[in-house]
């Protein structure tokens, strides 16, 4: 290949990637997030609220919620009104360290999971 046809080459390269950037970007990230990461909320209910960088399937979506005895339940997400975002609420939350776990299937098809530790006063 002459250096032309390389440069040319990479250029296109560069290009299909930089046009399809839901195709080579899309893995969830958290961006932002009710309760926020280490941060402390008033009990006993808690509105959640979690937005990420892309499109999530709620539907194949899970929340868990770790109480500070280390019970695990599960919270239902409610109805998608943005789709990058997840909502759910948690009642009945004593005073502690809590942890909320998530787990989502992004656009691209690829599963993200994460958890945010919070504690409640």
């Amino acid at each position: 290949m002459t250096p032309t046809r390389s440069w040319i080459s990479i250029f296109l390269v560069v290009l299909a990637v930089a046009s399809a950037p839901e195709t080579c970007w899309a893995h969830a990230i958290l961006m932002e997030s009710t309760p926020k990461i280490n941060s402390t909320v008033k009990g006993p209910d808690l509105d959640i609220v979690l937005r990420y960088n892309v499109r999530i399937d709620a539907q194949r979506s899970t929340l868990h919620m770790v109480a500070p005895n280390g019970t695990v339940s599960s919270l239902a997400i409610a109805k998608q009104i943005s789709q990058d975002r997840l909502q759910s609420h948690a009642a009945g939350l004593t005073s502690g360290a809590y942890k909320l776990q998530w787990q989502v299937l992004a656009s691209d098809g690829h599963i993200s999971r994460g958890e945010i530790p919070f504690a409640v006063n």
